[in-house]
């Protein structure tokens, strides 16, 4: 027995030692920094490859690296030149995706700035972007190589980082989640105001399940990007800001929705600090925010709902879990009700198996009605800005209203798995 047990030692260490190579048998602690130009409309997409950048330390995953924890709406993928073996993979989704499902896709033509980091390759390296449509299939794809040699490979992050202060400490920084809040519309006398902020918002992240007893597993900065004005800017009033990033309500003509178009000054803010999961703090007192995978989670701060929001759209940009609520009046047909989704906490029945059915108690009816002062997981109509044919797991949670003060099972299920991912 006592051999035995060493023989598993041993071969325990032999895969762990193993693990730790993959990473510097293709990269070095560096990050690439990848911009890129979206661009089209509902008939025809394109990608063009903007501009390389390296910036000092890798802050992803090293560990697992070509596999994808969520499908999302694109992915981008490293390959080695010389084997074509795949080194590296991440997925996102984009505002460029999300506006094409909107009418003004159908007659214009528009542009969106997108930034990928990836880990900077020892060696020459193909880069494939792909982009899908939500019937989840291929729409763009575009592949472009990279020499790490190249002399036109732009050095950011050296010199000049932004000031920034730890919030909190992983207790492996090494093997870890590292996230930034940017501030965004806060002047230079107005810091602490900013910091303040910043405490709050993740004193309400790390109040909630699973973060909360995973706490020790994140690594936290905040970064106090100057702007000129204070504020952001509110299109439908006439009122524009000279602000950090830009920011704006109204996109895609929505008034609640706050977003910023300017992701190559985001990162360029960003340079030379630990991040990966980007938090923007917008100093201003309407409602809004929103939340991209893999890109940005942007809030407001000093509304009242400030706390709820900036978790819920964090659920968005950190994991991809979807909206699970519906409006009588502003449906989108967002999820074809013969696909299924690839959101974690979403569901078309269509291929159900894939999803929270292992979790549903014996006897529960498909679809679930709602029973008043009663809740179980099970399968319930409206979700995804639909009332019919798209369904949610629970009667409320986070993703779906800024009353409940929790996710549901089936998101804490999605965010703990995705968090031993990315740790473990």
């Amino acid at each position: 027995m006592r051999k035995i047990n060493m023989l598993l030692a041993i071969l325990l260490m032999f895969c762990l030692c193993v693990e730790a190579q993959d990473f510097n048998d293709y990269f070095i602690d560096k990050t690439l920094r990848i911009d890129y130009i979206f661009s089209g409309n509902a008939d025809k997409q394109f990608i063009a490859l903007d501009k390389l950048n390296v910036s000092p330390h890798w802050y992803g995953k090293k560990q697992r690296l070509a596999e994808l924890p969520v499908e999302g709406n694109g992915q981008i993928t490293v390959r080695s030149h010389k084997t074509n073996e795949v080194i590296y993979r991440n997925s996102f989704s984009t505002l460029f995706q999300e506006w094409l499902s909107y009418d003004e896709a159908k007659t214009t033509s528009r542009s969106f700035e997108n930034v990928f980091l990836v880990p900077f390759p020892k060696d020459t390296v193909d880069v494939t972007i792909d982009l899908r449509n939500n019937r989840r299939e291929i729409m763009a794809t575009f592949t472009h190589t990279v020499m790490p040699t190249d002399i036109l490979i732009r050095h950011i992050g050296e010199n000049n980082v932004t000031p920034f202060v730890t919030l909190q400490q992983a207790a492996d920084t090494s093997r870890c989640i590292h996230i930034a809040y940017l501030a965004e519309g806060y002047k230079a006398d107005e810091m602490q105001i900013f910091l303040d902020d910043a405490k709050t918002a993740n004193d309400a992240l790390f109040a909630h399940e699973p973060f909360k007893s995973m706490k020790n597993r994140f690594n936290v900065v905040a970064v106090k990007a100057e702007s000129e004005e204070s504020g952001t800017s509110e299109p439908s009033k006439g009122i524009w800001k000279n602000t950090a990033l830009h920011s704006h309500f109204d996109t895609f003509y929505s008034d609640r929705y706050l977003t910023t178009l300017h992701l190559k000054d985001m990162h360029d803010l960003l340079a030379g600090i630990p991040y990966e999961h980007i938090i923007v703090l917008v100093n201003t007192e309407k409602y809004g925010g929103g939340g991209i995978l893999n890109s940005y989670n942007l809030s407001m701060t000093h509304h009242k709902s400030f706390k709820p929001v900036v978790v819920h759209e964090f659920g968005h940009s950190f994991a991809g879990l979807g909206d699970e609520y519906a409006y009588e009046n502003e449906q989108i047909p967002m999820y074809p009700h013969d696909v299924e989704p690839w959101e974690k906490n979403l569901t078309t029945l269509t291929s159900f198996s894939e999803k929270w059915a292992d979790m549903i108690p014996n006897g529960t009816k498909i679809p679930t009605p709602i029973v008043p002062g009663k809740s179980k997981v099970g399968v319930y109509e409206g979700a995804g800005y639909s009332l019919n044919g798209v369904y949610r797991g629970y009667p409320d949670c986070r993703m779906r209203t800024n009353e409940n003060p929790e996710f549901c099972p089936i998101c804490r299920k999605a965010l703990t798995d995705l968090i031993d991912f990315y740790t473990k």
